[in-house]
């Protein structure tokens, strides 16, 4: 599962730091929740 969040996360990723902001992938725990750390700033 968590290589399947971060493929997703890989996705968005270009269109975040295009804004000036990233994502960080912290946990993915075994009930499925998905734990991320966003960076920067965005424009809106």
């Amino acid at each position: 599962m968590r290589e399947q969040v971060q493929a997703a996360l890989d996705k968005v990723r270009p269109m975040l730091q295009r804004d000036g902001g990233d994502v960080e992938l912290v946990d993915v725990t075994p009930d499925g929740v998905v734990q991320v750390k966003l960076k920067g700033s965005c424009g809106g």
